[in-house]
């Protein structure tokens, strides 16, 4: 019997509240800000999110924090509802911040009305300067013994638009000596005239992240409100808002954040490495965002993998990025059917091959349980190999081709090298072979044997394709960490375009979201980018783990 999975410490309290009766209904929400695409932080908690309400009940809810217009936009909205479905899961209902811009406007009426709200026009500076240290306490200006009658007809003001960006904004009124900075009297409400990607110019005042989350979740009964580590210092704030307007007490727990080893996760940065054309776009297939990571080939079953194995914690760590690598290699494993592909193609002929060729049969994936069936691969007298597959003065114990060697071409035959040709400055143009014809596989009956087999593709019946190698965007372990720009350390060799491969014929009919193993080279998919004329793969990962550092 194997043993049971122990719960997290998120799990071990929703279990505590559902059989005290706390709540009779989970409700979690996937809260995330249009402002850029989603990456594998974000899978991190999109599992987190809907695999609890998936164990235990209840609901999800799919809330986009549009509270900043000029930084979103309809197509981050569609992208992330996009990732989240093709990860595997599904929001009861689809919600935004914007949806309750006039409860939210009335909640800061109500602030303001008992007392706990100002609007104040000191400048950012001024502000700053105004809340002290960590260590002092912060200093209270004149605006802050504001009538309410006062406050009411500035805020009222900063509705209409009678007040330009940065001239004044809306104040909690709590406490400017509290050990906790956020608690210093936090802005509320800001002046932003720009349009909004839903409410067009309807309002031209907007509420802060800190405001508008946690009445959020009040509003839709969120019952634990998961984020991340960054907002524990948050959650005093979050919790005083709830209690001064006396809505339903959703309850705020935070869980370790993913870092991720040669890897940046700020969204800023990432939008910094698209507008500057460092990458091809969000989903380029180098990018940790969801979509780059399903353009290189990555499926949901191996994100899913990685985010359960890395588990839910209360401290921040480190996870190395081979461990997302070893999940999708487990994955493709099972999955990917087997195809021949040459990559860096040199001529072998088989000098006593007699006739037009004939048809071979090889396994499309050994690993699968039903073998994945079996598909037909031409074979002729002129093969393409790789040419890291001969070699001229051959080392120790080399087990592939080499002058008077032998090795078995996969699916085939054997083949014993005689002679090569070189060009005029000395490049093997051609290796010259004989072959066994009793040592066909499945029916070998040459007794002979050997030690190495190398892939190959039929010259006669080849298709070309363009291959992508992709590697680590960054050679550092954390470029966030290191001095200087982030962008010092960007891995110049993360992608190697090979623009003439030869590929056997069955991968002419190869289709998106679909992995292939080209064998004993790593795993594939086609990319977006291909044509019927032009195909183009992504190397998705290498058959082992082969970085160096």
């Amino acid at each position: 019997m194997s043993e049971e999975k122990s719960l997290n410490f998120i799990e071990e309290i929703i279990e505590n509240d559902l059989k005290s009766g706390k709540y009779e209904t989970l409700v979690t929400r996937f809260p995330p800000e249009p402002n850029g695409y989603l990456h594998i932080g974000h899978a991190k908690a999109i599992c987190l999110n809907f695999g609890l309400t998936q164990k235990y009940g209840g609901y999800t809810n799919l809330r986009f924090d549009d509270t900043n217009p000029v930084t979103e936009k309809t197509e981050y909205v569609n992208s992330q509802q996009e990732d989240i479905q093709w990860l595997g899961f599904q929001w009861k209902n689809e919600l935004y911040a914007s949806d309750y811009f006039e409860t939210l406007h009335a909640y800061a009426v109500q602030l303001i009305e008992k007392g706990l709200a100002y609007v104040d026009e000191s400048t950012a500076e001024e502000i700053a300067v105004q809340k002290g240290t960590p260590t002092e306490p912060g200093t209270p200006n004149q605006y802050r013994d504001r009538s309410i009658e006062e406050n009411l007809a500035l805020f009222a003001k900063m509705k209409a638009g009678e007040f330009e960006d940065g001239t004044c904004i809306l104040r909690a009124k709590i406490d400017m000596a509290s050990t906790n900075m956020l608690m210093r009297d936090p802005i509320i409400y800001r002046i932003k005239h720009a349009h909004h990607h839903r409410t067009g110019d309807t309002w031209c005042i907007y509420p802060m992240y800190d405001f508008a989350h946690g009445q959020s979740d009040s509003i839709e009964n969120i019952t634990h409100s998961i984020c991340t580590l960054e907002y524990v210092s948050h959650r005093e704030l979050y919790d005083w808002f709830i209690t001064q307007l006396g809505i339903f007490p959703s309850k705020q727990y935070e869980f370790a954040r993913l870092n991720l080893t040669y890897t940046v996760m700020s969204k800023r940065k990432l939008l910094q490495l698209v507008n500057e054309g460092l990458v091809s776009g969000w989903d380029d297939p180098r990018m940790p965002t969801i979509s780059g990571l399903r353009r290189r080939g990555y499926t949901p079953e191996s994100i899913r993998e990685f985010c359960e194995r890395i588990g839910i914690a209360k401290r921040e760590n480190l996870i190395e990025l081979s461990l997302l690598e070893f999940c999708i290699r487990e994955d493709l494993n099972k999955k990917a059917t087997r195809a021949m592909a040459v990559l860096d193609p040199i001529k072998l002929v088989i000098t006593n091959y007699e006739g037009d060729g004939e048809i071979l049969t090889g396994e499309n994936n050994p690993e699968a349980e039903d073998k994945g069936g079996t598909r037909e691969i031409p074979f002729s007298k002129e093969l393409w190999i790789e040419r890291e597959d001969f070699m001229e003065e051959p080392a120790k114990k080399w087990f592939r081709l080499a002058p008077g060697a032998m090795a078995r071409l996969k699916f085939a035959y054997i083949v014993k090298c005689e002679n090569f040709v070189k060009d005029a400055d000395g490049n093997i143009t051609e290796i010259h072979c004989t072959y066994f014809p009793e040592s066909k596989s499945g029916s070998d009956t040459s007794g002979l044997s050997v030690k190495g087999t190398i892939h190959w593709v039929s010259t006669k019946h080849a298709k070309t394709a363009e291959v992508r190698l992709y590697d680590r965007l960054f050679t550092s372990v954390q470029p966030d960490a290191e001095e200087g720009d982030f962008k010092d350390y960007l891995n110049p060799n993360s992608k190697e375009v090979l623009s003439k491969v030869y590929i056997e014929p069955a991968l002419a009919e190869a289709t998106l979201g679909t992995g292939y193993q080209f064998i004993r080279k790593g795993y594939f998919c086609l990319d977006k980018d291909s044509t019927a004329e032009h195909l183009v793969f992504n190397r998705v990962v290498s058959l082992k783990d082969g970085w160096k550092g």
